[in-house]
């Protein structure tokens, strides 16, 4: 079964049986097939059927015979007739087919019906012999429909079946020639070639960022740890991956153990950026003494810098000495302006119970999967630990993709079996054919990309092969570079030397050795008698004693914790000694070395003269050059004995150290290039293989390939494979409850030496090491509110600003310069000959000169001069009303023998009439010609009601259409004329045509009204309204309907602030008018909207009616209506939004102080106001009475108020009413002048003033306006311009942990 293409020879006929009943038949080709499908309305019924050539065949003469039902077992095989080209004897064209029921003797005909189906087909296979299409051992079968094509064939074809489907095939030898019609099909060649662009600017924004992790895999030895402390903790800070989880504050912990509790330690590294969003900071802390068993943790910042909230996800602390790991699951924010205002908290340590828990276990598989596992994800998430790089994550995404899309085009419109059968799984359904191609393009694609993620994900590094030799070149530099960071430091300044400083040193280190030792108690001066009196021989005396002490310890306890897991830390750095040329082991001698030798240089700069007696002086130098002979005996021996230890675990167990050193599980190194040559052949074999199938494609069908591969691969992306990521995390956390513990190897230990004396930085600035005050904590909160307030504020006009400016373009974008020129050539054209008061024949003389010459140009179609296109005909029309439709005084019926009323809509005449208004007709006349003298209805005129300055006219009446050109018009006119079509009764005349202007691109619907009272004079009046129904193509149209598309964004963001707004207060929403107000902009937006639709279709059917009539009037009102509306709401949606701005320039405390008079003095303006209302109806009722029946100022009740309220303003025709009554007059406007505006206006002034008098003194400031301030200072900052409120202390104290010097980086590697 082959799939039949869309649009083929098919036709269906139903014939009656009755007699004989015949059929037109076309073969369009030698080789086709005609299948005859025929369906009866009887079952079982025999008919003969009979083909003919060219003409109608009888019994005798035909091409070909058969007799129905055919034998078989099924419909299909009893009703189908295939007509190969041997029966058809190789003729094309049209045929004719006669069916002839068979019927028993007596019976002339049948009651029956007969569905013939007529299909044009065939089948042919691609013979690689011969290179071309062959029909050889193929024929058509009887189960062929109009959808598929039965083929029925004798050797293995690609219509044979077999378990793998056969793909679309491309010849790789013809690759010349595909190439050469790239011009006409550029489409798949120029996607594969900008994704090797894509490519290769992505790789080297990976590649940079790669060299960016480097500075994050390694462990940041902390500053402030003390060079006497030796137990060393790894701290693992995870921060979350929400949504301004990272902070700039300076963080400081505290590990609280069973044992002890640690110093503060702040937690930075100059050299990087710490505490990134979703990144794991390591971190180096020592310790005096083992702590014991983890009880929790504490962690708060000084909330500094810009952005200050820390979203802290978890905490791991791991015992490097005992290999013991404490989890801490914070997920927690430590912010002033999030949750509870928490800066400073403590942690708990996490039980098993709690890691195993759905919550954690999920988040952690959830996160590891999409950062690391997910190939497309890790490429922005990966983790900085892993080997994969950025960059190989980046080439297999490549490769992946360009193998995806390879296999894709291979099998893309390989036709279905219709008799497969179709597997339904829910909303899910395919066949066996479909699911046979999945299998194949998986074993095409995924093999061979799993191999090349593997090799990158489990490849060793380089690096570690070499571990030796690098380590032989960084002892070299670590010796220089420590002996020159720990030389003496020279004093130039002798005065900058007292006994007290001396003193002070000695205290310091004295300290600093009882902390050491958890049996001494004692740890400030004063517990070791020496904060009396300066005594410096006591003072190292007391440090002497500690230095004995430590020498006594036993070597094994005092070096075993120093065999790290892969490393040596503390006891291994050999510092050379300037002086004495010895050579010192162990951190902690060596610091105590060094303060020793810089006490020592300082007694010789200060000299006995410094000293109460001589023999103090000689006695301190004694001592310190005492204490300097045991710390170099005892680094002495510690050297050895450390050394006899090493050599003893080389010898011993050197394979197994050498192995969990150097040698580690995984690929060889040099896999890596097998990786990348994979990369490189399925890239640029996939690459070139998918240019070729699209080239063989086609341009249309390449890009209907295209558009389902990307819908197919985004779909996969961002729907199918999070889905999977998942539920797989959703499977370990329910089923396999297991904590993955990462394995933390090949650790690099960097120590930043700024400053020897870093650790002193505790007893310089304690308040960065002490949690933040409540008290500072609420100014902090205070602060966080207003700069959050001012946010929202600077967001809301922001946005409120770009809605404006959408709405502008939207409103603008509507509407067109020209029209007014337009319509203002179109009324002047028209209105020559135009008088006050015209007559009927004045009014056929005007149609007759202005309105034929106008109408009709002197370029055939144009009117006037030939810019704007007439469509079709326009239309005169007329309303009348009936006769003696008024009653006429008792005393004046002798006089006035007919009385004809005004028009009205009651008395208006729908009869119809002979010519010449003879006499009226029946209602049951014809009116497929309607004529001059026939009503037609509204509906029937495709008209609508029109406003006059008299009445409202309905839209119905006697119509007589002019044209196509002016000679027939000129007749028409010449008739109606001749027939006195206008006469007493008439009331209202229109004219009625539509123009379009193609240098505009504007239609203009045309209406010119003249319209009489029944006093024999007619007016004039004009309506025109431009439109534009085509929008024009060039860039502009483009920009305003993006503009359009962006407004209501902006409204449906809106409507989802209100709606929050409306769920937070209720019933109290609608009584903000601020509230309301935007309620309206909303709705008025949406009504626009739905007008706007309303005129495109509009504009659409009215188009449609003249394309299809263009003989007869083509009636556009309601399209021009529906634009009116359309210009109306937008009108007023400007100008509810600018009101709003009021809302906005709240900020300005002048307008704020506007504000608020207003409203302190809006009870007595209500009153005034109404008092202004009363006078000013008055005033106009009045002058209606008086002037209505002669000045045109006063001849209807508007007109008289808009007159009064003009004279408030000074624009009064004073001259007017004077010559019609100076007294009178004088009385009048005198009157109104005096109460109105010297009296009742300047009350309503005062009372103003008087408010803005008072709210200038009880006046209180917002806190908006506070927030304002803030808003300029954020933004002098902003470009730089700082003042004394906008520096911040903190920012100040911490600048000199956050500062980046120049020194030295100390690697360890593990």
């Amino acid at each position: 079964m082959l799939q039949r293409p869309a649009g083929g020879l098919v036709n269906s006929s139903i014939l009656y049986l009755g007699n004989y009943s015949t059929m037109i038949l076309d073969v369009p080709t030698v080789d086709t097939t005609l299948v005859l499908r025929m369906e009866p309305s009887v079952d079982l019924l025999p008919f003969k059927l009979y083909l003919g050539y060219q003409q109608y065949p009888t019994h005798t003469d035909y091409v070909a015979m058969t007799q129905m039902p055919h034998k078989g077992t099924t419909q299909e095989e009893r009703y189908t007739w295939l007509l190969n080209s041997d029966l058809l004897r190789g003729r094309t064209g049209v045929h004719y087919l006669l069916v002839r029921p068979i019927v028993g003797p007596g019976i002339k005909s049948i009651n029956a019906t007969l569905t013939i189906t007529s299909i044009a087909t065939g089948c042919k296979f691609w013979d690689d012999e011969k290179n071309n299409w062959s029909t050889y051992g193929c024929k058509v079968g009887v189960y062929t429909t109009p959808a598929v094509t039965h083929c029925r064939c004798t050797h293995l074809t690609a219509f044979g079946s077999s378990f793998f489907v056969t793909p679309n095939l491309v010849d790789p030898s013809r690759s010349a020639e595909l190439f050469s019609t790239f011009a006409d099909n550029p489409v798949v060649v120029c996607f594969v070639g900008a994704l090797f662009l894509a490519y290769l600017l992505v790789a080297i924004w990976a590649r940079r960022k790669d060299i960016q992790d480097t500075a994050k895999v390694k462990v940041t030895v902390l500053e402030d740890n003390h060079p006497m402390d030796e137990y060393c903790y790894l701290l693992c800070i995870g921060t979350g991956h929400r949504r301004g989880a990272s902070t700039s504050s300076e963080v400081i912990i505290t590990l609280q153990g069973a044992e002890g509790n640690s110093e503060p330690h702040h937690l930075s590294d100059p050299m990087r950026c710490v505490f990134e969003r979703g990144g794991v900071d390591m971190f180096l802390l020592t310790t005096t003494f083992p702590l014991g068993d983890m009880q929790g943790i504490r962690l708060w910042h000084n909330n500094s810098g810009g952005n200050p909230d820390w979203f802290v996800s978890n905490v791991m602390v791991q015992d490097l000495q005992t290999k013991q790991k404490w989890h801490f699951l914070c997920n927690s924010w430590l912010a002033v302006g999030v949750w509870d205002c928490c800066l400073d908290n403590f942690f708990p340590v996490a039980s098993e119970t709690d890691m195993k828990k759905f919550r954690n276990l999920f988040f952690m598989k959830t996160t590891k999967d999409f950062s690391d596992g997910h190939l497309w994800f890790s490429v922005i998430s990966r983790p900085a630990r892993s080997s994969f790089s950025r960059l190989q994550r980046v080439s297999c995404c490549f490769s992946l993709l360009l193998c995806t899309m390879l296999t894709s085009v291979m099998f893309y419109g390989i036709p279905t079996d219709p008799k497969d059968q179709t597997l339904d799984m829910g909303p899910f359904e395919f066949t066996l054919q479909q699911f046979l191609i999945g299998i194949q393009s998986s074993l095409i694609m995924f093999p061979v990309n799993l191999l090349i993620v593997g090799i990158f994900r489990y490849a060793r590094p380089h690096e570690i092969i070499c571990c030796k030799r690098k380590a032989k070149r960084r002892d070299s530099t670590e010796h220089e570079s420590y002996s020159r960071l720990f030389l003496p430091q020279t004093y130039t300044d002798v005065k900058e030397i007292t006994l007290k400083s001396v003193f002070k040193d000695i205290s310091d280190i004295a300290v600093s050795l009882s902390k050491s030792q958890k049996s001494i108690k004692p740890s400030t001066e004063s517990d070791f008698g020496l904060g009396e009196q300066v005594d410096i021989n006591a003072a190292l005396s007391v440090v002497e004693d500690f230095i004995r002490q430590n020498k006594s310890i036993d070597y094994d306890d005092a070096t075993a914790q120093l065999h790290l897991p892969g490393m040596i830390l503390c006891r291994t750095w050999e510092f050379a000694d300037v002086e004495s040329g010895n050579q010192l082991n162990c951190n902690g001698t060596q610091h105590l070395h060094r303060k020793l030798c810089h006490i020592e240089k300082k007694l010789k700069l200060l000299g006995a003269s410094g000293f109460h007696s001589r023999h103090n002086y000689s006695q301190a130098k004694k001592q310190v050059q005492s204490m300097k002979a045991l710390l170099q005996d005892q680094a002495l021996k510690s050297s050895q004995g450390f050394q006899d230890e090493v050599n003893e675990a080389n010898t011993d167990g050197g394979s197994s150290g050498k192995n969990s050193s150097c040698f580690q599980r995984g690929l060889p190194w040099w896999f890596v290039f097998v990786g990348w040559l994979l990369v490189l052949a399925t890239s640029c074999v996939a690459g070139y293989f998918t240019m070729l199938y699209g080239l063989k494609f086609g341009k249309e069908r390449s890009i209907s390939w295209l558009v389902s591969m990307v819908i197919s691969f985004f779909q996969s992306l961002l729907v199918i494979q999070p889905l999977k990521v998942i539920c797989l995390a959703v499977f370990f956390a329910l089923v396999l409850k297991k904590v993955e513990e990462e394995d933390f190897q090949n650790m690099i230990f960097v120590r930043h030496r700024r400053n020897p004396d870093a650790y002193r930085v505790k007893a310089k600035d304690s308040r960065l090491y002490e949690p933040p005050p409540p008290g500072d904590i609420k100014k902090m909160r205070q602060n966080k509110i207003k700069e959050e307030r001012a946010y929202v504020l600077l967001k809301e006009i922001l946005i409120y600003i770009g809605f404006m400016w959408m709405l502008l373009l939207v409103a603008y974008g509507q509407r067109d310069p020209n029209a007014f020129f337009l319509t203002r050539h179109i009324r002047q054209s028209f209105s020559k000959g135009i008088s006050q008061s015209m007559s009927e024949g004045d009014v056929f003389a005007w149609a007759n000169n202005t309105l034929l010459n106008n109408l009709f140009g002197t370029y055939p179609g144009f009117i006037t001069d030939g810019n704007s296109k007439l469509l079709a005909k326009a239309r005169l029309r007329q309303v009348r009303v009936q006769k003696n439709s008024c009653q006429i005084s008792d005393w004046m019926q002798q006089l006035v023998s007919e009385c004809n009323a005004l028009y009205s809509w009651e008395e208006e005449d729908t009869a119809s009439y002979d010519p010449g208004w003879i006499h009226p007709v029946g209602d049951n006349i014809s009116v497929s010609q309607p004529t001059p003298w026939i009503y037609q209805t509204q509906a029937q005129l495709r008209a609508h009601p029109i406003w006059g300055k008299l009445d409202l006219y309905r839209g119905g009446g006697f119509a007589v259409e002019l044209g196509p050109d002016l000679q027939n018009a000129s007749r028409t006119l010449q008739y109606l004329f001749n027939n006195t079509w206008l006469d007493m009764y008439t009331r209202a005349v229109f004219v009625e045509f539509t123009v379009y202007n193609a240098n505009v691109n504007l239609f203009c619907i045309v209406t010119l009204l003249l319209e009489t009272a029944a006093v024999g004079s007619f007016v004039f009046r004009s309506e025109l309204q431009s439109v534009r129904l085509y929008q024009s193509t060039g860039g502009l149209h483009a920009f305003v309907m993006a503009g359009e598309i962006i407004y209501f964004l902006f409204i449906l963001y809106y409507m989802y602030l209100q709606a929050k707004l409306m769920k937070q207060q209720k019933c109290g929403y609608f009584k903000n008018k601020w509230n309301l107000l935007d309620l309206a902009i909303i709705l008025l937006s949406w009504s626009a909207l739905i007008v706007f639709i309303t005129r495109a279709v509009l504009g659409n059917r009215d188009m449609t009616y003249y394309q299809n009539h263009k003989d007869q009037f083509p009636s556009f009102y309601e399209t021009a209506s529906a634009d009116l509306v359309l210009q109306y709401l937008i009108a007023f949606v400007v100008l509810l939004a600018t009101v709003k701005l009021w809302h906005l320039l709240r900020l300005n405390p002048k307008m704020n102080l506007l504000t608020a008079t207003l409203q302190r003095a809006w009870h007595d303006i209500s009153g005034f106001l109404m008092i202004i209302v009363i006078m000013l109806l008055a005033y106009s009722i009045t002058c209606n009475l008086l002037y209505g029946w002669k000045l045109s100022s006063y001849k209807t009740l508007l007109d008289s108020i808009l007159t009064i309220i003009s004279l408030q303003m000074g624009i009064f025709n004073y001259s007017e009413v004077m010559n019609h009554n100076i007294v009178l007059g004088a009385i009048i406007v005198g009157s109104c002048i005096v109460f109105m505006t010297f009296v009742v206006l300047n009350l309503l002034i005062s009372v103003i003033l008087t408010a803005f008098n008072m709210e200038q003194i009880y006046h209180k400031p917002s806190e908006e306006e506070e927030i304002v301030d803030l808003i300029v200072m954020k933004l002098l900052s902003l470009f730089g311009i700082r003042s004394k409120e906008t520096e911040d202390p903190q920012e100040q104290n911490g600048s000199t942990d956050t500062a980046c010097n120049d020194g030295k980086i100390d690697t360890f590697d593990k």
